[in-house]
């Protein structure tokens, strides 16, 4: 009984049935290739996302800290002003107005490390500390300077302290008189992305032939 199913189940199977490997079909080179081309295109897409991504992040890192210091320059000139001896009024110290200060110009390193490393990890020796001691109003714009300096460089070497005056009286003694307008500038150089050519700002390009630059302005009136 056996013997007769079994015979009767291989009289089915056609005879023509080739199972051999040679037979077998699975994922051809084709395939592979294609399915790379595709991963490769998606991870070109992934990788300048990641680029923009960090470029904004720069260039919004330097905005947010030139800010920053900006405004701590403006609060440190209203906390340092005083009234004129010329006109009812506040005025600050002209050392204030002294480009030198700014920037470590009036420092000196001997190494090649950067203007940070160089002058702001300890006080330089020509700095008077006005953290805990009396200093006069010109010692104190110089330390400001200083210091806000070293806050600027700290995120980008780049970027520039300047400090100027519109002054509307020039005859009398002090560089910013009562009532005029101050400039609050740091500046920084820009960035281009793929070499896209990008709007300048006026304000901060005065010179068409310079370095482009970026730039963060605030004015103010004591």
């Amino acid at each position: 009984m056996n013997k007769s199913v079994l015979s009767a189940q291989t009289a089915l199977l056609p005879m023509n049935v080739d199972v051999s490997p040679r037979q077998q079909r699975g994922v051809g080179m084709i395939e592979v290739l294609v399915t790379l081309f595709i991963l490769s295109i998606g991870m070109l897409g992934v990788a300048s996302l990641q680029f923009v991504g960090s470029f904004s992040n720069s260039d919004a890192l330097n905005r947010s800290n030139a800010v920053m210091v900006a405004q701590q320059l403006a609060e440190r000139l209203r906390a340092a002003s005083y009234v004129s001896a010329t006109f009812s009024g506040p005025v600050v110290d002209n050392s204030y107005f002294d480009a030198d200060l700014y920037n470590f110009e009036n420092l000196s390193c001997a190494s090649s490390e950067s203007d940070w490393k160089c002058f702001c990890r300890s006080l330089p020796a020509s700095i008077p500390n006005c953290l805990g001691n009396t200093c006069s109003s010109a010692e104190i714009a110089q330390f400001d300077a200083w210091q806000l300096s070293c806050a600027a460089t700290k995120i980008n070497p780049g970027v520039r302290v300047a400090l100027t005056c519109t002054d509307n009286n020039a005859a009398d003694a002090d560089a910013c008189s009562v009532g005029s307008r101050h400039q609050i500038m740091l500046t920084w150089p820009a960035e281009n992305w793929q070499n896209i050519d990008r709007q300048l700002n006026a304000v901060c390009n005065p010179v068409a032939s310079a370095d482009p630059l970026d730039c963060v302005l605030i004015e103010l009136v004591l």
